[in-house]
């Protein structure tokens, strides 16, 4: 089994806030992520194939074509978006880092299977900070 990654970028705000609560209890529980006005993140995406390699090409997953689906089905979703206001797969959730990469891998599984017939998508870490990320493996 061989593992390929590929890394994208996007930028966008969001706040963390339940509606259900009030706004002491966002503000103790999510501190400044809870701001009223948002805050933004340089988000990073590395999107995880394994497989085996085709034995023509050489190749687990095509990067270029894996680069394009995630871009046409992801990133151009997120990039300079509000994560609350604007994401259509995001409506009615959380804001959370945690809910977007499951949100994210819903939209690419069945992608990354279009495109590499001998390999499926394996694992996706988002990083929202250099130092805070998550990891999910569907």
């Amino acid at each position: 089994m061989v593992y390929v990654s590929r890394k994208e970028h996007f930028n966008a705000a969001h706040k963390l806030y339940n509606p259900n609560w009030s706004e002491e209890k966002n503000v103790e529980m999510f501190g400044p992520c809870a701001n009223a006005n948002w805050h933004g993140h340089n988000f990073e995406l590395i999107t995880t194939v394994k497989g085996e390699p085709d034995p023509e090409t050489g190749f687990v997953v095509d990067l270029k074509k894996l680069s394009t689906v995630i871009k046409d089905e992801v990133i151009e979703k997120l990039d300079h978006k509000n994560l609350n206001l604007d994401v259509d797969f995001m409506e009615g959730k959380m804001a959370s880092c945690e809910i977007l990469v499951i949100e994210i891998w819903k939209i690419l599984a069945p992608k990354v299977k279009e495109i590499t017939p001998n390999g499926e998508l394996h694992s996706l870490k988002l990083y929202e900070t250099p130092r805070n990320f998550v990891e999910y493996f569907g």
